[in-house]
């Protein structure tokens, strides 16, 4: 299924132009037009979800194998020094398009971006981390 109104959608079905960069029966991978780093990427499913709590357990599967692979190129093809895998759920959580897509983002020694891709730290009370422990423990996946 599509989204009419959809820019990924639209640029995963080739009705937009992008800097496709793999592309198979399932995702179109595209240089981000606004991206962190050198050779930032976007893995697009086809298909739309709109985050990844729409998205079905077989398509996950499949987004992290490709992450996996295309991460191994890009390093080997830009001489990266690492990499950063950055998946957006909810406006609060950072996305802005909603689509489910993953960020494959280049990390180089000084590319000014140390800092970009954090989070300030808590400081929880043991209390506290034992309250959220309960809440959290499975004995078995939903």
């Amino acid at each position: 299924m599509k989204e009419s109104t959809c820019i990924f959608c639209k640029i995963a079905a080739g009705e937009i132009p992008s800097k496709t960069i793999y592309e198979d029966e399932n995702f179109r991978v595209i240089l981000d037009i606004s991206p962190a780093t050198k050779g930032h990427a976007l893995i697009l499913p086809k298909e739309h979800y709109a985050n990844l709590y729409e998205l079905p357990d077989e398509m996950a599967g499949k987004v992290m194998l490709l992450a996996k692979r295309l991460a191994a190129h890009m390093t080997e093809a830009l001489g990266c020094d690492g990499f950063n895998l950055v998946q957006n759920n909810g406006e609060v959580a950072g996305q802005t398009v909603f689509h489910f897509h993953l960020h494959l983002i280049p990390r180089y020694q000084g590319d000014g971006n140390e800092d970009k891709i954090c989070w300030n730290h808590l400081e929880l009370s043991q209390e506290e981390l034992d309250k959220i422990h309960q809440l959290l423990i499975l004995t078995k996946l939903p």
